[in-house]
């Protein structure tokens, strides 16, 4: 191998006279500033790896600050809500051609059926807005902010069931133990508010039937357990076993906890054990959480207004409707990732009418929310997702009965919607095929969907990595690619 030797070069003289180095300086100063109120924790001095920089430092200045993703348990059928389709109606009861379905896997429960019989929605859809969003008579007011929402129409997994399905929702993997979006988020960004998680996970139930929530989702897997998400409970004790046990001071806690600690950094410097840390972080984080939670879950000093917005359910704890409120208040308090799941979407029987009821439930708090993001100037830095782990099949599940139909799973097209956080608004992105079954037009897979999401807040996908068992891992695994139309 050959070698390359080079001369020393001679230093060059630094000749600068007072008025350029003052006018340098400056511009340093200021850029120093500028970049501390961009990131508030740019000076912290946080030296753990992650890839090429710092933890809770972005990539490069972010769009949004936080992420409030109202999860739609069950998956809501794309067909009743955001993508319109007058040929299933023209074709009602003809049976799906071939050419169309080209073999796709089915579940158990349609696999065995001879006929698949197009059933359109019994429910309308009009256009909405200056956009001319395609909105079901379902979501009057999701209608209303047709312009502040874009519909991503052209979604695609490979999950046929719900379990992986959601699990590759919430953590880029279809098998369990990998940490969940909002834990990468924490471990990327930190937090904004030390006296409060950076993850924070709320669930409600509809009408309904339900599948399973299970703390695999929410779990930081791999990570540091700091970075799991902390679930809130409706009622009186929103986080179990937060409050102090009675004759029990305030500063007899510090004490024990001050006691606790000096043991538990003494058996770290013995094991090198960095979850210890994570523990200490842990007990720290429930001290300061007896007084920051009480106070945020409190909506009792809410305005009339925002009730009336919300609707009447926002005071009723455990409803979609306060946990929605809630979300809000959560991210005005610097809450950096915040996950609602409302269970009960998974119609595969008289669907028109539980799905109405689903939609009772959910449209109201959920358009409210980004109008009231909107009116205290949170919107633009606040990223709301809207929507489910996969699709509905355009056909009738077992016997074909228009008066009393289902949708089996279909994870080859389904739509969400998102708003705000430096996403594009009143936009109609990618187009599904006549029947609704196939995406013919810009195509956005789960790990698009994870790399777009992190782009807005800041992260390179392909740099936010941790190293485990030997191998580095993300969040979009080994794919994913930003899908920069989306971003304003």
């Amino acid at each position: 191998m050959s070698q390359h030797h080079h001369e020393p070069k001679e230093e060059p003289s630094l000749k600068v006279n007072r008025r350029h180095f003052f006018s340098q300086l400056s511009v340093g100063i200021g850029s120093l500033a500028l970049g501390s109120l961009l990131i508030p924790d740019l000076f912290k001095g946080e030296t753990k790896d992650l890839a090429t920089r710092p933890l809770g430092i972005p990539h490069f200045a972010p769009k949004a600050k936080r992420i409030i993703y109202l999860f739609q348990a069950g998956a809501p059928s794309q067909l009743e809500t955001f993508d319109y389709k007058p040929t299933l109606r023209k074709r009602m009861g003809q049976d799906l051609p071939e050419s169309i379905r080209k073999g796709q896997r089915l579940t158990g429960m349609t696999a065995n059926q001879d006929k698949f019989p197009l059933m359109p929605p019994k429910v309308g859809f009009q256009q909405h807005g200056e956009s001319g969003t395609w909105i079901s008579d379902f979501f009057p007011h999701t209608a209303k902010i047709a312009d502040d929402i874009t519909v991503v129409r052209s979604m695609h997994t490979e999950a046929i069931n719900h379990d992986p399905a959601i699990t590759f929702f919430q953590t880029g993997s279809q098998i369990s133990g990998r940490p969940s979006m909002g834990s990468w988020m924490s471990y990327g960004l930190g937090s904004e508010n030390k006296n409060l998680p950076s993850f924070v996970v709320l669930t409600s139930r509809g009408k309904g039937n339900s599948q399973g929530l299970y703390s695999k989702l929410w779990s930081s897997g791999f990570l540091d357990s700091k970075h799991q998400g902390v679930l809130l409970r409706s009622g009186k004790d929103p986080v179990l076993y937060l409050n102090d046990p009675e004759g029990l001071s305030r500063s007899d806690k510090r004490h024990l906890l001050d006691h606790v600690s000096s043991l538990n950094k003494l058996h770290h410097v013995e094991t090198g054990d960095d979850e210890i840390e994570s523990r200490i972080a842990q007990y720290e984080m429930a001290y300061r959480m007896q007084m920051s939670v009480p106070d945020v879950m409190d909506i009792s000093k809410e305005p009339e207004s925002i009730i009336k917005l919300y609707g009447e359910d926002c005071q009723v704890p455990g409803t979609y409707a306060a946990n929605a409120l809630q979300a809000r208040r959560l991210a005005e308090n610097g809450v950096r990732f915040i996950q609602l799941y409302h269970q009960g979407w998974d119609q595969h029987g008289n669907l028109h009418d539980e799905m109405a009821g689903q939609a009772m439930d959910v449209d109201k708090a959920s358009a409210a929310l980004v109008l009231d993001l909107k009116q205290r100037g949170m919107l633009e830095d606040t990223l709301v997702i809207w929507g489910g782990e996969f699709g509905r099949g355009n056909y009738c599940q077992g016997k074909f009965d228009p008066n009393n139909y289902g949708r089996d799973h279909h994870p080859r097209a389904f739509s969400i919607w998102m708003a705000g956080g430096g996403i594009k608004p009143g936009l109609n992105y990618g187009q599904t095929d006549e029947f609704g079954y196939n995406v013919i037009e810009n195509p956005v897979h789960i790990n698009d969907f994870h790399a777009t999401l992190m782009h807005a807040m800041g992260l390179d996908h392909e740099q936010l990595i941790y190293k485990y068992q030997g191998r580095r891992f993300r969040l979009t695994d080994v794919a994913g690619h930003v899908v920069k139309d989306l971003l304003a």
